[in-house]
């Protein structure tokens, strides 16, 4: 079993709320950090039916709990009602809750008890490359970092139900559109615009809808925690720059499955697309499970001359991603561009060469290296 790297130690303080997207692993880590917690499965028909009926029943039962016991509820948002007692309980009795699901987005449009501020919020991504041993950079470059995609002797497969089990419980389950095909639609247009600026109008235009309901499309992925926007790295100091956000799905095995790619090879285009999402993916997971105050987003100038994948926080670090194993002087040039404007910047670029190495003042680093200094807290050395 693997070790995951987010923490729940609040709850040893404080209730938790436990957000992530299905199959990131959140039951498989609940039950293992917490074995003697009492456990409540809304999944479970009969267990639904039951709160559901008599959502009092859950304030009965925990009476019988000593004060700072730890109870966990699974797919809480199955059952709104549930809060109100929840949040009874941690008031009057200081029973601290693990509330999990895979997005607060019903809990919110259905004006549910979000207990006020009483309980923290965690989100549990992907698998990162820090918890696998024997990280396999192609195998995740290929077939995302989802549990049981990334150790799934039948990927593939294990991706083509994923995708179908996301559109029958997340959207018709919860009504979340009215017309199922142009959302389906959606979802791949989406796809080719992954690691792209967003342009409402044209993935309007591709999808046979109007921009305002693509903009609430892309607001149900961001709720449902299907996808990311990356926003832009907008401090003008000489250049003016591109104020759109780019869009990421939340693993590239979702974007690459939506996008047929099939096996993808070191050295196309296809796999640097799949290999600066997967380098992206694992810089927002670090800076979420460190809790760092540090925004990630990205740089473009609107003449399109010069753009950096990914910037650190306030001009601190700025990250081009190549999937080359040869970095030359014209992999740099956006990276020196923004060095003029923010002459303390940290210059890095993550690659597929084999060795590490200084270039003309920034740093090169194989990708696996990268990600080891990145989960061991020595980029910002």
């Amino acid at each position: 079993m693997l070790d995951r790297l987010l923490s729940l130690n609040d709850i040893k303080t404080d209730s938790i709320f436990l957000w992530g997207p299905r199959q990131t692993g959140k039951s498989t880590l609940l039950k293992q950090l917490f074995p003697d917690a009492p456990y409540y499965d809304l999944l479970k028909s009969d267990v639904y039916a039951q709160y559901k009926l008599r959502p009092s029943q859950l304030r009965e039962e925990c009476m019988m709990l000593d004060e700072g016991s730890t109870v966990i509820i699974d797919e809480v948002q199955k059952i709104p009602s549930l809060l109100d007692e929840v949040h009874w309980l941690i008031t009057n009795r200081g029973i601290n809750f693990i509330l999990c699901g895979s997005s607060a987005r019903k809990l919110k449009r259905s004006g549910a008890n979000l207990l006020g501020g009483r309980a923290i919020r965690k989100v549990l991504h992907p698998l990162v490359s820090a918890e696998i041993p024997d990280f396999d950079l192609d195998r995740a470059v290929n077939y995302g970092m989802m549990p049981r995609h990334y150790l799934s002797t039948t990927p593939q497969k294990r991706l083509q139900a994923y995708i179908g089990d996301y559109l029958q419980q997340e959207i018709i389950a919860e009504a979340l559109v009215r017309n199922l095909d142009s959302f389906t639609r959606f979802l791949e247009v989406a796809a080719l615009s992954d690691s792209e600026m967003v342009n409402y109008a044209k993935i309007a235009t591709d999808c046979g809808v109007s921009a305002k309901t693509v903009k609430e499309y892309f607001t149900i992925l961001e709720e449902t925690l299907i996808g990311m926007f990356l926003p832009a790295y907008t401090k003008v100091l000489k250049r003016k720059v591109q104020l759109s956000p780019k869009f990421y799905y939340f693993d590239t095995g979702i974007t690459n499955h939506l996008l047929h790619r099939g096996r993808l090879t070191r050295g196309t285009s296809e796999y640097g697309h799949a290999f600066e999402h997967l380098i992206i993916q694992e810089l927002a997971a670090y800076l979420d499970y460190t809790e760092s105050d540090k925004k990630l987003s990205f740089w473009h100038t609107l003449n399109n001359a010069y753009e950096v994948d990914a910037i650190i926080g306030d001009a601190e670090v700025a990250i081009e991603i190549k999937s080359s194993a040869n970095v030359v002087s014209s992999h740099l040039k956006g990276l020196k561009a923004f060095k003029e404007e923010y002459p303390d910047c940290k210059l890095i670029v993550v690659s597929l060469e084999e060795r590490p190495r200084l270039f003309n003042g920034v740093e090169v680093w194989p990708a696996k290296e990268f990600l080891s200094r990145l989960w061991n807290g020595k980029l910002f050395a």
